[in-house]
């Protein structure tokens, strides 16, 4: 599966992602890449971020790979429980916000603060630092087992983010492009009389 077969969303976590941020350089780059806008990047709420991403996987014409960073990768997580098998080709995780990390951060929501920890309905791999100070290597393993995504140890590269030099993130660019190539049984988007495309 090539980025042009598929709409790619976007999804930020706290604070959202700044001009320099990899997310957002993917967002103007990728021509069927957006960013799921959320009502306040400063408050991550499970009752309202995962179901903002459903509606935009839902309003989704192609088949949907998501794009998470640190709690837009919970927020996936919350969203699966609201997703059907099918409804989402697959999702490209990087640098997980641990627990202990969330509950540091102000206008956390108690409800985000947990991980869900069920298998996600659709195909997904999780890239984690060695050195990322929100996300230490075995809680993003666990996250991973946890979640049934396969795992990419990322080597000392922070929180994968534009103050840890990763703004354009070509490896990254390049990990995501062979993460599409492995999504190849992927159903068609229904149309709007319920058949299959």
């Amino acid at each position: 599966m090539k980025s042009s077969d598929t709409d790619i969303l976007i999804i930020p976590g706290w604070s959202g992602s700044g001009p320099d941020h990899w997310q957002s350089r993917w967002a103007a780059k990728l021509s069927t890449a957006r960013v799921v806008e959320q009502e306040d990047w400063y408050k991550p709420s499970r009752q309202l971020w995962a179901p903002r991403i459903v509606e935009a996987v839902r309003a989704a014409t192609r088949p949907v790979v998501l794009v998470g960073h640190s709690c837009g990768v919970s927020a996936i997580a919350h969203a699966g429980a609201l997703l059907k098998p099918g409804e989402v080709a697959g999702a490209f995780l990087v640098a997980p916000a641990a627990e202990r990390a969330k509950r540091s951060l102000p206008g956390m929501e108690a409800d985000f603060i947990a991980h869900r920890r069920e298998r996600l309905p659709f195909p997904s791999v999780l890239v984690a630092s060695a050195d990322d100070p929100y996300c230490t290597l075995e809680e993003a393993r666990e996250l991973a087992q946890a979640w049934g995504s396969d795992f990419v140890d990322a080597g000392e590269s922070g929180h994968i983010n534009s103050q840890s030099g990763h703004g354009p993130w070509p490896d990254g660019l390049l990990r995501f492009a062979g993460f599409l190539r492995s999504l190849t049984a992927v159903p068609a988007k229904p149309i709007q009389d319920g058949r299959a495309g």
